[in-house]
């Protein structure tokens, strides 16, 4: 295990080092892998961990397997990888569609899949530098007393950001979970908290190690994103869509949450319905560049969208009072 600099930045070679170091060092510290998220937090005085333990240099974490059963991606796979990867494109051509969607060329060579599921939740009025907020004043997430963008002082709004956890949640994903006393598989979305301060759930030692996707002859799914800068800007608003051989509905939202929207229903389910329950389970705010009403009617307007571009893909014809023509 390479330490460079005590106290602040440690390389090991297995999760087990790594966990053990997060364990000895149980103050101010912080996992790191691709980088992309966390030192731009760091440089706006976000992230104030004293020791970075870099896990890049375990291997095991970047494996891509098949089995009869799932498709098993290591959290270290790069979103590029995941891009190009003709395993995923063959079997979940969405998840590529989404890694692809995500910041620049450049930024994906290095930011992980692990890192994206564990993206800190967004604010305009959080993520600025420190001059910025000390001048606009210090909101809920920033030990501040108020949240700047709904003036309450109980919650705080930060949307939910990460793009291919939406994905993968549509789909039934499931991570396994490293820490010092366990090792587990969970479905993804039960790390999510909804508090915008705290949003994963997770022991603070704990680490992604794999994502297990499962393999089902059928489902058809469809991605939507709304930013204004296709290689700047986080997701103002992300939408997936999965219809599985069953006949069942599964919608995820991002951007419109502190954590992901989930909402299941039927290929039988009246469209109109269906849209109102996704926008009714939304917590949206103006603390977007898009406006929140301009957010909250584009949910229907993708999530239409995606029903025609996947019926004709489906075996089932999708119905409802208010169907969206081709």
């Amino acid at each position: 295990m390479t330490v460079i600099s005590e106290n602040k930045y440690i390389s090991p070679n297995s999760v087990e080092q790594a966990v053990s170091a997060a364990v000895e060092h149980k103050g101010s510290y912080r996992y790191i892998a691709g980088g992309t998220d966390v030192m731009v937090n760091k440089f706006q005085g976000n992230d104030t961990a004293d020791l970075l333990i870099d896990l890049t240099g375990i291997q095991g974490l970047k494996e891509i397997l098949k089995t009869d059963t799932h498709i098993i991606i290591g959290a270290l796979t790069t979103l590029e990888e995941l891009q190009n990867q003709q395993l995923l494109a063959t079997h979940f051509p969405m998840l590529p569609e989404a890694a692809k969607s995500v910041a620049s060329p450049t930024i994906r060579k290095s930011a992980t899949l692990g890192g994206n599921l564990l993206c800190e939740n967004r604010c305009i009025f959080y993520n600025q530098s420190e001059w910025w907020r000390e001048a606009a004043g210090r909101c809920l997430k920033c030990n501040g007393d108020i949240c700047l963008a709904s003036g309450g002082n109980k919650y705080c709004y930060s949307k939910f950001v990460s793009d291919i956890a939406v994905v993968l949640i549509s789909l039934n994903a499931e991570i396994e979970i490293i820490n010092e006393h366990e090792t587990s598989v969970i479905p993804l979305e039960t790390i999510y908290s909804g508090d915008g301060i705290n949003p994963v759930l997770l022991p603070k030692t704990s680490i992604i190690k794999s994502i297990y996707i499962p393999l089902i002859d059928g489902n058809r799914s469809a991605f939507k994103k709304l930013r204004k800068r296709e290689t700047l800007d986080f997701t103002s608003l992300t939408t997936s869509l999965t219809i599985k051989n069953s006949g069942s509905v599964r919608i995820v939202l991002g951007g419109a949450h502190a954590k992901p929207v989930i909402v299941d229903g039927s290929v039988e389910d009246d469209l109109e319905v269906l849209f109102s329950q996704v926008v009714s389970n939304t917590r949206i705010i103006e603390n977007d560049t898009y406006s929140r009403s301009y957010r909250k009617d584009m949910i229907r307007v993708f999530l239409k969208r995606s029903f025609v571009e996947l019926n004709s893909k489906s075996p089932y014809s999708i119905t409802g009072s208010n169907e969206p023509q081709k």
